[in-house]
């Protein structure tokens, strides 16, 4: 359940007081990943590859304990739980986007994936920060981390929107690029800097990257 807590009181006091009331509070940080071990089990098991990402995406950002806190309209929350927006191209050529509540089971996962995307890209309607009674009740519980898969060419680093009215992290990449002896994919990360500090993204970036390489 979401939940205010005492910035003062929290690890993230200091980032808290400096950064909160900055124009710019956002943080990119890009690293290029071996997805070569995701490329395969996404071939073998037949389950899409942006699924996987979004699905390693959640299992990195489950041990980093700064994803469960995010601040919001000056004020800083906790969550219990966390949840991947992912953003799909709908029947009338536009994008729509729907939030997943990330579980460790992929199965699981996977089947809210196809779901929810499938019900965005019909329905051509945002689930995430929406006014419906499902989309309050998911936001009061889940700290949303967004991805964009921008899959039509390779690109080397994505900027998105540095401002805070935006304060979810994001995770957004391009086109995975074939190598003679691995594919790569190169990886921004953004994240606000009174959520997290440089190192806890970094330490998120390389668990991703291990996460990739367990996928079985």
């Amino acid at each position: 359940m979401k939940r205010e807590i005492n910035p003062q009181k929290s690890n993230r006091a200091d980032a808290f007081r400096m950064w909160m009331s900055s124009p710019m509070p956002m943080v990119t940080l890009v690293k290029t990943l071996d997805v070569s071990r995701l490329v395969k089990v996404s071939k073998k098991i037949e389950m899409k590859f942006t699924m996987l990402m979004c699905w390693c995406v959640g299992k990195a950002a489950g041990q980093v304990e700064e994803f469960y806190t995010l601040p919001v309209d000056g004020k800083l929350y906790h969550y219990d739980k966390l949840a991947i927006n992912v953003i799909v191209e709908n029947s009338k050529g536009g994008i729509s986007s729907c939030d997943i509540p990330f579980s460790d089971d992929l199965q699981q996962f996977n089947r809210d994936y196809l779901m929810f995307t499938e019900q965005a890209a019909n329905e051509c309607k945002s689930s995430c920060f929406a006014s419906d009674q499902r989309s309050s009740a998911f936001l009061d519980e889940h700290m949303v981390i967004g991805t964009s898969a921008m899959i039509q060419t390779e690109l080397d680093c994505i900027i998105n929107q540095y401002t805070d009215k935006f304060s979810n992290p994001m995770v957004m990449w391009g086109k995975y690029r074939h190598g003679l002896f691995k594919t790569t994919l190169p990886v921004s990360f953004q994240f606000h800097h009174v959520q997290m500090d440089g190192a806890h993204a970094a330490k998120f970036l390389q668990r991703l990257q291990n996460e990739i390489y367990k996928l079985k």
